[in-house]
C-alpha cells in the first residue's frame, strides 16, 4: 500500500513521542495489558458480561452486543484489511513488549476498531455517564496498539474511525 506523505509524517511524529513514554514501568504495565485485553475483544465481551452482572443494560443488549462484536470483527479482519496490505512497524513485534502478532495487515486496527465499535454501541445504550469509561478504555485499546508497535499511529486513528462507522450503522440497526 502506497502510504500518503502526511500519513507518514504523523506516523513519524508519533513515534518520536510514543517512544519518550516508552520505558516508563507504569505506561509499559498498562499499554501492554490493553494490547493483550483487546486481543478477540477480550475487554469488551467481559465488560458486556459486566455491564449486565451490574444492572446496567437489558438481558437482551447482552447476547446482541455479543454478536455485533462478533460481526464487527468479521468485517474489520477479514473484509477491510484485506484490501490493504500495510506493513506493521516491526516484523517481529518490539521485544520490550511481549504480544501477539497478528498475521493481517497493519491497517486499520482491528483493536482500535473494536475498541471504537464498543465504546460507540455503549455510549448510545447506557448515555453519558458511563460513555467516559467506554472511551476511557477504547482510548487505551486503541493507543496501545502503537505503543507497543504493532500498528503505525495512522492504523489507530483509521481503525478507530472505522469502528466508530461501524458503531453508528450498529446503533441504528438495533
Amino acid at each position: 500500500m502506497n502510504v500518503p506523505a502526511l500519513a507518514t509524517r504523523f506516523d513519524d511524529w508519533a513515534e518520536l513521542q510514543l517512544e519518550r513514554v516508552r520505558g516508563n514501568p507504569g505506561a509499559d504495565i498498562v499499554f501492554t495489558t490493553a494490547s493483550k485485553l483487546g486481543e478477540f475483544s477480550l475487554i469488551w465481551h467481559a465488560t458486556n458480561v459486566a455491564r449486565r452482572v451490574a444492572g446496567v443494560g437489558t438481558s437482551e443488549q447482552l447476547p446482541v452486543f455479543a454478536i455485533l462484536l462478533g460481526a464487527e470483527s468479521l468485517l474489520v479482519n477479514q473484509g477491510i484489511k484485506r484490501l490493504f496490505r500495510r506493513v506493521r512497524p516491526t516484523e517481529a513485534g518490539d521485544e520490550r513488549y511481549p504480544v501477539r502478532r497478528p498475521l493481517t495487515s497493519s491497517f486499520p486496527s482491528g483493536h482500535a476498531s473494536s475498541a471504537a465499535f464498543a465504546a460507540t454501541v455503549l455510549s448510545g445504550w447506557d448515555g453519558p455517564p458511563l460513555a467516559a469509561l467506554w472511551w476511557t478504555m477504547a482510548g487505551t485499546v486503541a493507543v496501545s496498539r502503537a505503543y507497543v508497535r504493532i500498528h503505525h499511529a495512522s492504523d489507530v486513528v483509521a481503525g478507530l474511525a472505522t469502528g466508530v462507522t461501524l458503531g453508528l450503522a450498529a446503533r441504528r440497526f438495533v
